[in-house]
C-alpha cells in the first residue's frame, strides 16, 4: 500500500534529520569527558553519522519504500521510470514533513531541554560563509548530489548485488559529507536542508533555495550519466 511507503519515507527522513543532523548540532564541536578535554564528533563523525543512518535505514525500510528519504533521490528514480509521478509526489510530501518533524525535535532539545547547538544554526547549510561563494556552493552541491544519486541508480539495478547496495550508498554519503561539510555543511538533500532552515529562519531560510535546487539539478545530471553507462546501455 502507498500509505506504508509514505510512512516509511516520513520516518526515514525524520530519523535522518534527528540522528545525523543531530550529530552535528549536539556533537560536532562538543568537548566530551569529565574534564571536557575530549574532542567532539568533528567532520568525520558527522559524515559517518549520515552514512550510518542511511546504511541502517536502507535495510530497515528498503523493502517498504526503497529508502529514498531524499527528494533528489526520488527525482532520480522517477526520471529512471522506476516509480510513478503520483508516488513521487507522495514521497516528496512525506520527506519534507519528516524533515520538519526531525528538525522540530532538534529545536526542542536546543530551546527547551538545555542542549547546546554547536553548529550555531541547527545544522543548516550556508554559502557566502567565508568558505565558499554562491556559484561554488551551487556547483558543489550539484556535483556531490550527482555522485550520490548516480551510485544509487547503479547499485539498485536489477543486475546489481542487492545485499551490498546499502553499504555502497551509505559509504558514498559519508564521502560526499567529508568533502562538503567544511564548505556548505553538505546538503545533497532538499528536505534535510529545508527542515532545520524553517526553524532557524533569517539567513538560513533565505539561502535554502540553493540547497533545494542544486541537489535536484544534481539528480538530473545523475540520471543523464546513468543513461549513458548503465548495463542496458552498454549491451546495446
Amino acid at each position: 500500500m502507498s500509505s506504508r511507503k509514505y510512512a516509511a519515507e516520513f520516518l526515514g527522513t525524520f530519523f535522518l534529520v534527528f540522528l545525523a543532523v543531530g550529530a552535528a548540532v549536539f556533537g560536532i564541536g562538543a568537548a566530551v569527558g569529565s574534564n571536557g578535554a575530549g574532542s567532539g564528533a568533528g567532520v568525520l563523525g558527522v559524515a559517518f553519522a549520515f552514512g550510518l543512518v542511511v546504511f541502517a535505514l536502507a535495510y530497515a525500510f528498503g523493502p517498504i519504500s526503497g529508502t529514498h528519504i531524499n527528494p533528489a533521490v526520488t527525482l532520480g528514480i522517477l526520471l529512471a521510470k522506476r516509480m510513478s509521478l503520483k508516488d513521487a509526489a507522495g514521497y516528496w510530501a512525506a520527506q519534507f514533513l519528516g524533515a520538519i518533524a526531525g528538525a522540530g525535535l532538534l529545536a526542542t532539545f536546543v530551546g527547551s531541554f538545555g542542549a547546546t547547538d554547536y553548529t550555531g544554526a541547527l545544522g543548516t547549510n550556508a554559502y557566502d560563509n567565508g568558505a565558499i561563494n554562491l556559484p561554488g556552493a551551487f556547483v558543489l552541491e550539484a556535483v556531490l548530489t550527482a555522485v550520490f544519486v548516480l551510485v544509487i541508480l547503479l547499485v539498485t539495478e536489477k543486475v546489481a548485488n542487492p545485499t551490498m547496495a546499502g553499504a555502497a550508498i551509505g559509504f558514498t554519503l559519508v564521502l560526499v559529507h567529508i568533502v562538503g561539510i567544511p564548505l556548505t555543511g553538505t546538503s545533497v538533500n532538499p528536505a534535510r536542508s529545508f527542515g532545520p532552515a524553517l526553524f532557524v529562519g533569517g539567513e538560513a531560510l533565505a539561502q535554502v533555495w540553493l540547497f533545494i535546487i542544486a541537489p535536484l539539478v544534481g539528480a538530473v545530471i545523475a540520471w543523464g550519466l546513468w543513461k549513458l553507462i548503465r548495463v542496458d546501455a552498454v549491451k546495446s
